[in-house]
């Protein structure tokens, strides 16, 4: 399919974040049966809560534009995802494959702090309020995880790994 306006372009990433999320809904079972950690497990577990509801708005958004959901695959995060399980299938150290998770995970959350920071954007270019308001609401989970998973690699997680 040839882009040929900003719309088209837009909606077409709004696709591509929702396979993003599909692909994660889809491994966050695996990290969290791999984590050691109770307060990983627990992170990952909000994780996947929060993976669900932004599906769901994705979701919203691709039909109110006339869009599938489904018609992509985000290549991106299918490499972020095997080097994730990369870590997990080498590292059989719990603290050492806790420290792992978390790096891999967090660079999954920074490439859709990246994303949706840019589908915000473009939203409010084309005027897409309600779009950018389900969008901003997304980054700031995105967000919030990112900042979970550095305070509990740095409170406990990554001394461990040390130790």
């Amino acid at each position: 399919m040839d882009i040929d306006d900003f719309k088209q372009m837009y909606v077409k990433e709004l696709q591509e974040a929702r396979s993003v999320e599909a692909q994660l809904a889809n491994a966050l079972p695996r990290l969290h049966a791999a984590a050691g950690a109770a307060t990983l497990k627990q992170a990952l577990a909000k994780q996947a809560e929060d993976t669900s509801e932004q599906a769901e708005r994705l979701d919203a958004l691709l039909r109110d534009h006339g869009a599938e959901p489904g018609k992509h695959e985000d290549q991106s995060m299918s490499g972020l995802l095997a080097e994730c399980e990369k870590w997990v299938d080498m590292l059989g150290e719990p603290d050492l494959r806790d420290a792992g998770l978390i790096a891999s995970v967090q660079r999954i959350a920074h490439y859709q702090i990246a994303a949706y920071g840019t589908l915000a954007a473009w939203a409010k270019q084309l005027g897409h309020e309600t779009d950018l308001e389900s969008l901003l609401a997304i980054l700031e989970q995105e967000k919030s995880a990112d900042e979970s998973l550095s305070e509990i690699a740095k409170q406990a997680i990554n001394p461990e790994a040390a130790a």
